[in-house]
């Protein structure tokens, strides 16, 4: 086998083999992509559940206060109650 012949085999084997490879690779990215797109909706969804906290957090803080508001108020008017009879 000549030395043409024994390169004209590697290059065609060479060629073969990337195109073997091409599907691969084509799956690797997708995987990847499909990987990139699952990180991204995790985010947007972790990032909707701290809003969702932060909201309780204000609902909660709010009935707090008007929990406050509503004893002070009891206590004004058991102590206008006692102190009018």
């Amino acid at each position: 086998m000549g030395m043409k012949d024994k390169a004209g085999k590697t290059q065609g084997q060479a060629k073969q083999k990337m195109q073997e490879g091409r599907p691969q690779a084509q799956q690797t990215q997708q995987r990847g992509q499909q990987a990139a797109q699952h990180t991204q909706e995790r985010g947007q969804q972790a990032q909707e559940r701290g809003r969702q906290a932060q909201e309780r957090g204000r609902q909660m803080t709010e009935r707090g206060r008007q929990n406050m508001d509503d004893t002070e108020q009891e206590m004004q008017d058991r102590f206008d109650q006692d102190y009018d009879a």
